[in-house]
């Protein structure tokens, strides 16, 4: 019997704890591989927010709980403006607004028609909205084939019911699912007169972004420039939370399972005493035991992180479907989240089979065999 199949062959005459084991590796495994998935969709939300202005960089207010609570008024917008290096800069006050069950976070745009265009918004059917009407408002296109609306049609939206006097497309699909409309007229709707949610700025050929943005951050330290999704966190605290959870949640994954591994090897240790002296009195060395106890764990790590990334599939799908996460929950498997399963499962196998194995290796052979 070869070193490889000896493993396998301890591990199959133990079925029922080789399978506890396993379940409990693939249910860490699980819960680290669902959060870091999780937290990548909402990064990759936040990075679609970001790609609809066509911009260089944003701004937002530093420190809110989420960025849709970023408030900006004109006169921070005006010195933004006014920034050396800046070409443009544009100011848009973003809500969302759960219209049905389909549509639970309907994002709505309001935004200045002058500066649709530098926004990255074509009109492909229809015209612009006037600058400060009530009561019309353009959707992207795939919200109108959502809806099935057209020009003309009525689209019921923040309390009031509005023409849809065009349709736009934006090439971003996060913009595409949404509305936009006059921005005195979101400003309006939500009762806050001025206010603005974000600013997308453009930097000036041949001035440098990152400069332009510095300046931006030490002349207003109450806003904070966004150039990229993992730059997020800046601006919505809620998104770091997640992210710290996924990072805590593999930590103590491991040095949980690591001890509930442990302890379920140390107890198997007992039983087979007599099988590690034998081995050791037919001249097994102490290092040979210990990669047979160790092979054994991984083993069964690699069991428990293909079942745990299984099960992650399933429960992200489970809860995808919960009504009133349903629309809002968007898991993303990167390759983050797979290196993390990864880990969580090696490491809890190697920490917890290690002292278990070092015990086997430091039987004395005459003893062991006496045990009974």
């Amino acid at each position: 019997m070869t070193f490889v199949s000896l493993i396998f062959d301890n591990l199959a005459s133990k079925k029922a704890r080789s399978f506890g084991i396993g379940f409990a590796i693939a249910l860490a495994v699980m819960t680290v591989v669902a959060l870091t998935a999780v937290s990548s969709g909402l990064e990759q939300s936040a990075a679609q927010v970001l790609e609809i202005g066509k911009s260089d960089f944003t701004v937002a207010q530093k420190g809110v709980s989420e960025v849709l609570f970023s408030s900006i008024d004109q006169g921070q917008l005006d010195r933004v403006r006014a920034t050396p290096g800046v070409a443009s800069a544009i100011g848009v006050l973003l809500e969302t607004e759960h219209l049905n069950a389909d549509n639970p976070l309907f994002i709505e745009i309001g935004i200045a028609p002058s500066d649709l265009r530098s926004f990255g918004v074509t009109v492909v059917a229809g015209r612009v909205y006037a600058p400060t009407a009530l009561h019309e408002v353009m959707l992207g296109w795939r919200a109108a084939q959502n809806f099935g609306l057209h020009v003309g049609s009525r689209f019921a939206a923040n309390g009031t019911v509005n023409t849809v006097v065009g349709i736009y497309s934006t090439g971003i699909s996060f913009g595409d699912l949404g509305a936009m409309f006059p921005l005195p007229a979101v400003q309006a709707y939500n009762r806050v007169p001025g206010a603005l949610t974000l600013v997308f700025v453009r930097v000036a050929h041949g001035y440098s972004i990152g400069a332009v943005a510095s300046t931006i951050a030490k002349d207003q330290p109450e806003l904070t420039t966004i150039r990229t999704a993992s730059q997020f966190g800046r601006a919505d605290r809620n998104l770091v939370f997640l992210q710290a959870a996924a990072t805590g949640s593999t930590v103590l994954a491991v040095l949980i399972g690591a001890v509930i591994v442990g302890n379920t090897m140390l107890l198997s240790l007992f039983e087979r005493t007599r099988e590690f002296g034998l081995l050791r009195a037919i001249g097994w060395s102490r290092s040979r035991v210990v990669s047979l106890v160790v092979g054994e764990g991984l083993v069964l790590a690699l069991f428990g992180a293909i079942l745990g990334v299984g099960l992650s599939f399933a429960i992200t799908a489970l809860l995808e479907g919960v009504p009133p996460l349903a629309g809002v929950l968007h898991a993303s498997y990167s390759r983050t989240a797979f290196w993390r399963g990864i880990y969580t499962a090696f490491g809890m196998a190697v920490i917890g089979g290690l002292y278990p194995a070092l015990r086997a290796a430091h039987l004395a052979p005459l003893k062991a065999l006496s045990h009974e």
